[in-house]
């Protein structure tokens, strides 16, 4: 019996589109030889729809057509597992009901990739590829990453993170950062990805448009020293907490002082189609030019840091190096790349279909290795628990 996969995409996200992107690549590529795979779109409200049409990418082009012409489902646990079931079925209306094994969820961003739906997987019984809770959390708050990895001693720069109570008096937010930083200074948004709201700011004219656009993704910043000569060399992870592999390392190309969202999505298009390929469209080295000994520096690193913030499935770690003197940092991490990242496993001669194969098969180990672990504790205490509302009824803790 095949193994049936919901292959989640979109929601609630400003990497939505990016997501729809990727999600589609990746459900184009899967052997559905292997796999009973059904496409499910998360709306930006994230709502969930099947049907036929929904892992077809032109049909993105007319997204209010796309969902009249599709199912809205929702997922219920059922006494023999998981299913998607018709959000509505009218009188006379076909009922959905698909049996659903695993969820694959390749999204992107904050509500999706930060745990908020790897939550609700978990809560539904569901098991999925991928980061667990805990781990898709900490990758996507960059303070939080930062402060595991330097416990850890992998190199990282010295972050400030700035709340809503500090961007109340932005004049003194400013002093601050001037005052512990200088320029140039990076901001960014604590939990985006895409490089959406993260800038370079030279001047304080810059900085305080830095820090408004940065407030408009997200209720906290970070503030951190910008590289004046910088190098960007991102690898990706493919394994578990126990055992992991590192892809090639590529040299991303960009426009400006950082690799921008048009760098990495609109830079790469199909001239024919005017499509985006995500990610695998950006302009790049692979492999990246540098020694030997760096690459194997990279790689070796971008594997422990995978595994020091328990990661599972496929990450990209994103490395800086400071050309002034030759020191490597470690920059982000994402949990769930864009495109996931195959073309940089292509470049070691793993096909995108045998990695998304392998990404199943981890997911499997894992539910594998969970059933071993006890989530009851037998114990008697309710048997003589007594009405709240009696005299003696108190339950001590």
């Amino acid at each position: 019996m095949k193994t049936r996969i919901a292959l989640m995409f979109g929601g609630r996200s400003v990497e939505h589109e990016v997501s729809v992107i990727s999600g589609i690549q990746a459900y184009v590529t899967i052997d559905k030889e292997k796999y009973e795979v059904t496409p499910v779109y998360l709306t930006k409200n994230n709502e969930m729809y099947v049907g036929e049409d929904i892992g077809k990418i032109e049909s993105y082009r007319d997204i209010p057509a796309l969902l009249e012409r599709s199912t809205r489902v929702i997922m219920i646990n059922e006494g023999d597992g998981v299913h998607m079931v018709s959000h509505k079925a009218g009188l006379f209306g076909k009922k959905t009901d698909i049996p659903v094994d695993l969820a694959f969820p390749v999204v992107h961003g904050t509500n999706v990739e930060d745990g908020a739906l790897q939550g609700y997987l978990k809560t539904l019984g569901l098991p999925f590829v991928g980061c667990d809770v805990t781990a898709s959390a900490v990758g996507m708050d960059k303070y939080v990453t930062k402060a595991i990895l330097k416990d850890n001693d992998i190199p990282v720069l010295d972050s400030f993170l700035f709340t809503m109570a500090d961007y109340q008096n932005v004049s003194e937010l400013i002093n601050t950062i001037e005052y512990k930083i200088g320029y140039p200074v990076i901001i960014k948004p604590l939990n985006t990805g895409s490089s959406v709201g993260i800038s370079v700011a030279k001047n304080r004219s810059e900085l305080t448009k830095s820090i408004d656009d940065a407030y408009l993704y997200a209720r906290k910043i970070i503030a951190e020293h910008a590289i004046t000569k910088l190098r960007e060399i991102n690898c990706a992870v493919l394994g578990d907490e126990n055992e992991a592999e590192a892809s090639e390392c590529e040299e991303p190309l960009h426009s400006k002082d950082i690799l921008s969202y048009e760098d990495k999505y609109m830079s790469g298009g199909s001239k024919k189609t005017g499509g985006s390929k995500g990610m695998a469209g950006v302009s790049r080295k692979i492999p990246a030019e540098i020694s030997n000994e760096k690459r194997e520096e990279i790689r070796n690193l971008a594997v422990e840091s995978f595994k020091k913030l328990g990661c599972h499935g496929v990450a990209r770690i994103d490395f800086m190096i400071d050309e002034e003197n030759g020191k490597l940092y470690f920059n982000e991490i994402n949990t769930i790349p864009g495109s996931l990242a195959f073309y940089l496993f292509e470049a070691l001669g793993i096909e995108y279909k045998e990695l998304l194969d392998r990404m199943v098969e981890l997911a499997l180990k894992r539910i594998r290795e969970e059933k071993s672990i006890n989530y009851s504790f037998n114990t008697n205490i309710l048997s003589s628990a007594q009405s709240f509302g009696s005299k003696n009824g108190k339950v001590r803790q």
